[in-house]
């Protein structure tokens, strides 16, 4: 048994096996789900037929055990296909030469090199049994050989290799992402700006030559001209810069805008590899209808029919205390939540404040439940104290997190909101449940909201369970081919990173 710190409680996870096992039948149900209606992504392209599915009903597919890829002879045409595209395998993240086809010396190694790209690029290169328990979000198993060999039977090689990088927007802007930052190191990068007083408008000196040139490297809209004056076209420079690294754009270089511009643009491409990396534990295809959140940016999205309809921010775990990532159906909210307080936030916070000032329970409406054996546990009532607000969205996961409301909101106006126990909290509750009960007869807004102003604790059903996804983006880019970075907090890139280059 292995287990993991979030929301303040150590709580039992499932064996990797078993958490793999679910995962698998959660993206198994998506899929099917979503191959039924098949709408196009948001911010992705169509998703396209597999060879199998897109080949006739009368050929047969070989049988796993005597499919012998090796077997097979390549056209001429078809070789010169398998090493274009092993040429370009360097523009998915791989590391330069990886895939290299001057490595074949025959058809048999081009095919070998092939079915290890193909694997590579659909579901990533790190084996299930080196993920960090925290990274709940696995992709589903793949065998390419079977699909190779239809692809080469019936002609339809290109469309094969053209399905089997993440089809997503997302991941194909990254990837260009990674072609301007590969462009940027090859020129020898950007160098590093000295520690100083804060730079901001007026400022002069060498200094803010440095700083234009710096954001230049970046910023093409940038007219470098050397003057050593900070003018106003270079305060809005520095805001840009400071919003595609999330950080709150006064226009100022202080100690957090100078960290960001002096991150080495090698530590930026390894951000993007790790992030496309990641875009391929998910599924070939999403539910139209889901949650995301980017626990990385501490931002959260509701999507109906593929299409944005509700952003919000959030609060996620900090440093000790992650947010996993992971995959699940929201399937209840709970309005008027009590809250069961973990043993461990009891012990760690809860009763020394106690022990310091006698009433500090009683005073935040917390009661002491015995628990049968000798023991006993802390809840807090619900009630306008409840750390968990007026709502609590539950989904099942082996972590035992959840979304909820918070009554402290000053968090939310904060550009770095990595503070809670492994939750996450939500700026704005009440609109995402009653988005969620859309259309339920029963729990109409006025309901939701009598409900609310009586203070019972009530668990309501969703008329129908929603999907949600709990992510971890560092690097994405925006409409205007921007490349935006967020603070690696969990150092979960370098680390993807490093688990990578040692296999």
């Amino acid at each position: 048994m292995r287990f993991t710190r979030t929301c303040g409680v150590l709580a039992a996870a499932t064996s990797l096996l078993s958490l793999e096992v679910a995962q698998a039948q959660t993206q198994l149900a998506q899929t099917q789900l979503a191959q039924s209606q098949r709408p196009a992504l948001a911010g992705g392209r169509p998703p396209q037929a597999t060879p199998q599915q897109a080949a006739p009903m009368v050929a047969a597919r070989p049988s796993v055990f005597q499919a012998d890829p090796f077997a097979v002879q390549l056209r001429n045409d078809q070789v010169d296909l398998l090493r274009r595209v092993l040429g370009d395998a360097y523009t998915h993240g791989f590391e330069v030469g990886a895939y290299a086809p001057e490595r074949a010396q025959n058809q048999a190694q081009l095919i070998g090199l092939t079915l290890a790209y193909a694997k590579a690029v659909r579901t990533g290169r790190l084996p299930a049994a080196n993920f960090m328990n925290e990274w709940g979000l696995r992709p589903a198993p793949y065998d390419p050989t079977i699909d190779f060999i239809n692809a080469v039977q019936q002609d339809r090689l290109a469309d094969w290799l053209d399905t089997l990088p993440p089809p997503y927007t997302g991941y194909q802007t990254l990837r260009g992402g990674l072609a301007t930052y590969r462009d940027i190191a090859a020129r020898g990068g950007w160098k590093m700006l000295a520690p100083g007083p804060d730079l901001k408008e007026g400022a002069t000196g060498a200094r803010v030559v440095a700083l234009e040139a710096r954001l230049a490297a970046e910023d093409p809209t940038i007219a470098v001209d050397g003057a050593p004056i900070f003018d106003a076209a270079l305060t809005q420079a520095v805001q840009r810069a400071q919003k595609r690294f999330g950080l709150n754009p006064t226009g100022v270089v202080g100690k957090a805008t100078l960290d960001a511009l002096n991150t080495p643009v090698e530590q930026r491409i390894d951000q993007i590899t790790a992030n496309m990396e990641r875009w391929r534990w998910l599924p070939q295809t999403l539910p139209a209808d889901r949650i995301q959140v980017n626990v990385a940016a501490a931002i959260l999205s509701v999507f109906s029919h593929d299409t944005p309809t509700l952003t919000m921010r959030a609060v996620t775990g900090r440093p000790g205390d992650e947010t996993p990532m992971l995959s699940s159906m929201i399937h209840s909210i709970v309005l008027n939540p009590p809250w069961n307080v973990p043993s461990t936030i009891a012990a760690k916070e809860l009763w020394p404040k106690e022990r310091k000032s006698p009433g500090y329970l009683r005073r935040n409406d917390f009661i002491v439940i015995p628990t049968g054996d000798g023991g006993s546990r802390l809840q807090q009532k619900a009630g306008p104290k409840a750390a968990l607000g007026q709502v609590k969205f539950d989904f099942n996961n082996p972590y035992g997190v959840y979304l909820h409301d918070t009554p402290s909101r000053s968090k939310f106006d904060s550009f770095s909101r990595l503070a809670s126990h492994g939750c996450v909290r939500l700026q704005k509750p009440i609109e995402l449940a009653k988005a969620l009960m859309a259309g339920d007869p029963l729990w109409t807004p006025e309901k939701i909201d009598a409900t609310l102003a009586s203070g019972d604790t009530v668990r309501a059903k969703l008329p129908q369970q929603i999907a949600v996804f709990l992510l971890y983006w560092t690097a994405y880019v925006t409409p205007d081919g921007q490349v935006n970075f967020r603070q690696d907090p969990y150092g979960w890139d370098r680390e993807l990173v490093q688990r990578i280059a040692a296999l």
